[in-house]
């Protein structure tokens, strides 16, 4: 199960760091994901990160931005947002896809879900 927290209200070039915290004592297997869906459009992937954290892939819209990371010893990764854009207003999901050596970055690809947390960022 995941739980994702850490949105909220934000202006433009602000700062946001999203949090999923993962129960059961697999964290460590799984490649972890953040994905968001603005309204109206379709669920897109933001960043991934390998089971080890030594690999990591961003979406072109938020390199040099964003930056993902985890603490397997907590069950948790982050999404550490800066320099927020209107355009980032969605709401963000984590989920999970079993340890791969490919890079996963279709949402179908993703068993596991957290329920989602909303980020608006006003200009």
């Amino acid at each position: 199960q995941l739980q994702a927290s850490g949105g909220g209200l934000v202006q433009a070039g602000g700062s946001l760091r999203l949090s999923c915290a993962a129960s059961g004592r697999s964290f460590s297997n799984y490649d972890m994901g953040w994905f968001r869906q603005a309204l109206g459009k379709e669920r897109e992937i933001v960043a991934t990160i390998s089971w080890t954290g030594s690999f990591t892939y961003y979406a072109d819209s938020v390199k040099g931005r964003f930056a993902i990371s985890r603490d397997n010893a907590k069950n948790t990764v982050y999404l550490q947002m800066n320099s927020l854009k209107p355009e980032d207003t969605a709401v963000y999901y984590c989920a999970a896809h079993y340890r791969s050596s490919y890079v996963y970055t279709d949402p179908s690809d993703f068993g596991s879900w957290g329920q989602g947390t909303l980020v608006t960022v006003s200009s």
